[in-house]
């Protein structure tokens, strides 16, 4: 259904379609030619929580233990794994994964940031490590609240590459 969408006779309709072939068909890029240069991406999700549930949270009296440490755990195996769970990403030696969490009045704000020496960017695992952060959080406070609510998942920034630095305004 998208291909058709993206297609008009059988040709991409724009060349920013990377991953799509000429007949529609998902493709994996082959970057064999570009060079290898320094590149980072910094990637946020938020999980939006009650009060109750914050204040538990800090406290450290979960039923299910250390949410912060175990949710930072799951978005750094995360990044590394980004190649298993976005069928057309490239396997990249990652050189470097953080995630922290920043506590907030209405919930956890995890911030990712993801580097490596490489031909491409790194910008799905950095986005996959702070959206999988956020999954684990939700996981270790379902237990207390189902009104827990994931959302501004997005890209802060990108460097490297022939597109250069990318900031969200």
């Amino acid at each position: 259904m998208v291909a058709k969408t993206i297609l008009k006779s059988g040709r991409r309709k724009s060349r920013a379609l990377s991953h799509v072939d000429e007949a529609g068909r998902a493709r994996m890029v082959d970057v064999s030619a570009k060079k290898r240069t320094k590149r980072t991406a910094v990637a946020e999700a938020f999980v939006r929580l009650s009060p109750a549930t914050m204040e538990l949270l800090m406290e450290g009296n979960l039923p299910k233990g250390d949410a912060i440490e175990t949710a930072r755990i799951a978005g750094i195996v995360a990044a590394k794994k980004t190649p298993d769970l976005i069928p057309l990403c490239h396997p990249l030696l990652l050189t470097n994964v953080e995630v922290r969490a920043e506590s907030h009045a209405d919930g956890v704000r995890f911030v990712s940031q993801v580097s490596c020496l490489g031909q491409t960017g790194v910008e799905m695992e950095a986005l996959t490590a702070a959206s999988v952060a956020a999954l684990a959080l939700y996981d270790m406070v379902k237990a207390v609240e189902r009104e827990a609510v994931i959302e501004k998942v997005s890209l802060i920034e990108k460097t490297g590459g022939r597109s250069g630095r990318f900031r969200r305004r």
